[in-house]
């Protein structure tokens, strides 16, 4: 269920961003869309009713964002399992340090001269 509440939020964004940077600027800031002439669709619609399905459009999907966001926060919140994602984390076990210091070099006998008697 999360999956495709996550699927739908990504595509919502994305067509939402796209309606957004489409969208003619009253600023003359970012705005791709509503160039000269008759407006961006050849002629099809005029540059109000363009305008006018574009904020519709906008309007409705950023309604549908906002649901999916609340949706996805209520299913992830009803998780069974509650804790910290460091409680999961293992701890390595704890070994005594090895010396730095190697043990005393063992040293050979000098060799012993032959007694005579």
């Amino acid at each position: 269920m999360l999956t495709v509440l996550l699927v739908i939020h990504v595509l919502v964004t994305i067509a939402l961003i796209g309606l957004v940077l489409i969208q003619k600027s009253e600023g003359g800031a970012l705005g791709i869309g509503g160039g000269g002439g008759g407006g961006g669709m050849g002629g099809f619609m005029t540059g109000r009713e363009q305008a006018n399905l574009l904020t519709r459009s906008t309007g409705i999907l950023a309604a549908m964002f906002m649901a999916l966001s609340l949706a996805i926060a209520v299913v992830t919140g009803q998780s069974t399992e509650r804790g910290s994602i460091l409680d999961s984390v293992e701890t390595p076990a704890q070994t005594a340090p090895t010396p730095a210091v190697p043990a005393e070099p063992v040293v050979p006998a000098a060799p012993t001269a032959p007694v005579a008697e």
